[in-house]
């Protein structure tokens, strides 16, 4: 070194090097890189879209996008319910880079391409699209999945269909509040929950009364509107024409009137949530607002069940998405760093830990592709009836596995992983509100039980699915058996055994479809590793504990 005088400044000197850290994952086809999922789309049908699919892929792996992703959850929307001279505005402000987000999302039909092109194979095509964008940004899928589940609910109120599902249909995307008849596109929001009701839909106080012909006045409040800066809402009152009460019906709102009127639609603030900073959530006020009833009047559940299904269905499509961040952003890190003399890749502790990771993300992606699946246009009558159970199965399963597949994976980066510079921080927080939304655990595992006491088709269909693999793993036949005397023990018990074991049934028929799926569908020692993980002897809660025998380094490779 040189030696310096007393005082004397030092220009250039560098206290210390940058290394052994890996490059940003930046740059890459998403798409490509994912073997299972590429895997998954062919299996299910859905390869005709490989090459928009690959295209998407770049676009969500580029430095600009994720760039966007960052920004849109920095910089998080703003509610004003006023403008400078207090007049009302209710309006939601979001960063230039959530618009870009969505409007990439639109334009490649990440919302409703299933049902504007329905060919064989198109709800495959737009799930795998939906969980790219997903997995890099998640906040924007909530209007995307919300007007994509919407469209089974408006489509046979032709009052409310010619107008609304040829915007709905389109790709582009207009973000300003202009009036409908100058605008070409839309998305649409919901608002159902209320404070007094939370889950418990029924014990809606809002009210709307008629105004005749399709037309009501709905006046209430809503604790939660997902996507209030949306184009219309779907929203459940309960409905009274004259002096006769209807009941609980469906209806849909539109943002604006006709001639650009402001429909009164209150905002009155944001929620503060956990994760999913870059979509806004409000509490909404209704005063005197237009609404038209979609459906029948008195059966706004019935209407509105099919609306939910598919949003659970993306609720699945999202947390197997946040499991494929989680794990290339891990194994991205272990591959470029070193410790104790080799690559963190290499190190047995940190290989398995990868290994089951990448198994969890794998049946997960399996399980979402599977059920969009049954989502087809032309979907048979055994794929019909397998959905009604399969959809609260799967959502109840892999959803509650994300938050801990999260964190897994978050620890794999050490302290980087634990500050919002790297993106699993951003996942950790984000995963939970997908096992929330839509029907928190207990919600969906009663569904379950609903969907087998009121349709006993779904469970025979969901036998009949489980037999396709019968004879080929031994654990896996013995997990099924359990599962199937499980169902029998319940079917038989009183209303209050069956609650208190809906959780047990769920998690038992989830991991007997995903056992299933992965030997039907994934590398059968990757099969075997998983099945013997989840149902073997020596199966462990955490992750990271494969069974004797496993090709950890395989299983990675892989992923």
């Amino acid at each position: 070194m040189t030696s310096v005088a007393r005082g004397q400044r030092v220009i250039g000197s560098a206290t210390h090097y940058v290394e052994n850290q890996p490059p940003v994952r930046t740059g890459l086809d998403e798409f490509e890189l994912n073997l299972p999922l590429r895997e998954a789309v062919e299996a299910f049908g859905g390869g005709w879209a490989n090459d928009d699919l690959h295209e998407a892929g770049v676009l969500v792996g580029s430095s600009s996008f994720q760039r966007d992703a960052t920004l849109a959850n920095v910089h998080g929307p703003v509610a004003s319910a006023h403008d400078r001279w207090g007049f009302r505005l209710d309006e939601v402000e979001y960063d230039p880079s959530y618009h870009r987000i969505l409007s990439d999302a639109v334009a490649r039909g990440a919302h409703t391409s299933a049902w504007a092109d329905p060919r064989p194979g198109a709800a495959v095509a737009r799930a795998a699209m939906f969980m790219l964008f997903a997995q890099v940004e998640p906040g924007h899928s909530c209007p995307v999945s919300m007007t994509h589940a919407a469209v089974a609910s408006i489509r046979d109120s032709p009052w409310v269909a010619d107008d609304w599902l040829p915007r709905m249909y389109s790709r582009s995307y207009e973000p300003r509040l202009v009036p409908n008849e100058e605008k070409s596109s839309a998305l649409i929001g919901m608002a159902m929950t209320e404070k007094q009701g939370g889950s418990d839909v029924r014990a809606s106080t809002t009210v709307a009364t008629s105004m005749g012909g399709h037309s009501y006045q709905i006046t209430g409040h809503k604790w939660f509107c997902s996507a209030p800066m949306s184009d219309g809402f779907l929203v459940l009152a309960q409905t009274r024409r004259g002096n006769e009460d209807e009941g609980l019906s469906c209806l849909f709102v539109p943002r604006l009137l006709p001639r650009g009127m402001r429909n009164v639609f209150r905002i009155q603030r944001l929620k503060d949530k956990l994760g999913n900073r870059s979509n806004a959530s409000a509490e909404v006020e209704f005063d005197g607002t237009v609404g038209l009833v979609v459906g029948e009047p008195g059966r706004g559940v019935r209407t509105i069940i099919e609306m939910v299904q598919r949003t659970r269905l993306d609720c699945v499509l999202g947390a197997a998405a946040g499991m494929r961040q989680s794990v290339a952003e891990a194994v991205w890190h272990a591959r470029g760093r070193s410790a104790f003399g080799s690559k963190l890749v290499d190190l047995p502790a940190m290989t398995s830990v990868l290994a089951d990771l990448a198994l969890e993300t794998e049946a997960a992606t399996l399980t979402g592709l599977r059920l969009a699946q049954m989502y087809e246009a032309d979907a048979h009558d055994h794929d019909l009836a397998l959905r009604r159970l399969a959809t609260p199965v799967a959502k109840y399963w892999v959803t509650k596995r994300g938050p801990q597949h999260a964190y897994e994976a978050m620890e794999c980066l050490g302290g980087n992983g634990y500050t919002e510079s790297f993106p699993l921080a951003r996942r950790y927080r984000e995963q939970p509100v997908l096992s929330i939304w839509e029907g928190s655990g207990n919600v969906i595992a009663l569904d379950v039980l609903r969907a087998l006491s009121r349709d006993t088709e779904s469970g025979a269909a969901f036998a009949a699915e489980l037999e396709t693999t019968a004879g080929v793993s031994r654990a896996l036949d013995a997990h099924v058996a359990r599962t199937l005397r499980l169902l029998d023990d319940v079917a038989a018990a009183g209303p209050d055994h069956a609650q208190a074991q809906a959780r047990r049934l769920s998690e038992s028929l989830a991991l007997a479809l995903q056992g299933s799926l992965m030997l039907r569908h994934a590398p059968s020692l990757h099969a075997e590793a998983f099945i013997g993980a989840r149902l073997g002897e020596d199966r462990a809660a955490s992750y990271g504990v494969l069974p004797r025998g496993t090709d950890a380094a395989a299983v990675v490779a892989r992923h």
